[in-house]
């Protein structure tokens, strides 16, 4: 690939993010390129691999080729990524009046993301690192998933440097699993993307501490005990309840990415979905979306105590339509025999 190296727009310990003019019609005209030394590049490499193995989804960040290069002296690798020219909704947050987002566009923002959580967990991969600053923003309002360099396969061992690696992750954004068992699956990142939703709402992080914190007194809060993160007062009963979902300490019974996308804090009004072909859909045209895991007509919040129950089997298909009242008794009646299936990175700082 014949390219232009541009002005830098971000940097981290291992890599730096330029702009890149590309030199052939076969990519697009601008793009960003991050690159590192090469003996530094494993973490490079796996997110170029893991991009590859998930496939193209419009809620994931694109990639378009890796290539090797001679610069000052040193010999660098560089990752050819999709242009968010936004930036991050971290970036977008500290520009906003008043320090957070309107709740519609936390409903909003929250459904893309939820899309792209959907595609990774459904290919058998876990971002790892969810966060504002690892969420993109396009023009058209579009919110793509980037930085997978943390990412790995559901429940595969990492090697090399990777498996020496003793926090995987942002510590404010971590579940309780990742703590106390070193797990890193699927629901850690739905654990942390309602640590993100609470900070789009507030401005402030999920623990409610400053940038001093102490990490291991964090790590403590997280792992042990029964506190969890603050729901902020001023979201809405549907928006609570949502994180009550993200929020239960056992992964087994904390919601997935497909569950929460039938919630009606991101169903419910939704005009636009986008789906992978890129094309605009009006939901008005579409089946309605159940509002709760049994299809209930009205949605009942309830308190996390109570969606923890071990009685309690969220993976019951979503859609099932009782045909009486009868059938639906000797359905939950047969639950418990049901099987379940539940399938400390660097900050990037911009620098311009």
């Amino acid at each position: 690939m014949e390219w232009v190296r541009g002005e830098a727009i971000g940097h981290g310990s291992f890599a730096t993010v330029n702009l890149a003019k590309s030199c052939s019609c076969q990519y697009p005209s601008v793009m960003a390129v991050k690159s590192c030394d090469v003996i530094d590049s494993d973490w490079l490499k796996n997110e170029k691999e893991v991009l590859g193995l998930i496939g193209n989804c419009p809620q994931i960040i694109q990639c378009y080729g890796d290539d090797y290069s001679s610069e000052n002296g040193e010999r660098l690798y560089n990752l050819f990524l999709e242009y968010a020219n936004r930036g991050s909704l971290a970036n977008q947050l500290k520009k906003t009046t008043g320090g957070c987002f309107p709740e519609s566009d936390v409903r909003h923002y929250t459904r893309l993301i939820l899309l792209g959580l959907k595609q990774i967990h459904s290919k058998g991969f876990a971002h790892c690192d969810i966060k504002l600053q690892n969420l993109l923003l396009l023009d058209n309002r579009a919110v793509k998933i980037a930085d997978f360099g943390l990412a790995k396969k559901s429940g595969e061992k990492q090697s090399g440097e990777q498996s020496r690696v003793q926090i995987r992750g942002t510590p404010l954004y971590m579940a309780p699993e990742s703590v106390n068992e070193n797990e890193y699956e699927s629901p850690a990142d739905v654990w942390a993307l309602g640590c993100a939703v609470v900070e789009m709402v507030t401005g402030k992080n999920a623990w409610n501490c400053g940038p001093e914190a102490n990490v291991f007194k964090l790590l403590i809060r997280i792992g042990t005990g029964d506190e969890l993160p603050v729901i902020p007062d001023e979201l809405s009963e549907e928006g609570k309840d949502f994180l009550r979902k993200c929020f239960v300490k056992d992964p087994r019974e904390r919601w997935t990415a497909e569950m929460l996308l039938n919630h009606p804090f991101v169903s419910a009004g939704e005009e636009v979905i986008l789906v992978n072909d890129d094309v605009m859909k009006d939901s008005k045209n579409s089946p309605a979306s159940p509002r709760c895991p049994f299809d209930f007509p009205v949605w009942v919040s309830v308190s996390g105590s109570e969606v923890s129950s071990p009685d309690t089997s969220f993976c019951y298909e979503l859609s099932h339509r009782y045909t009486s009242p009868a059938e639906r008794v000797r359905q939950l009646d047969s639950l418990d025999a049901m099987s379940s299936d539940w399938s400390f990175s660097e900050n990037w700082f911009p620098v311009r």
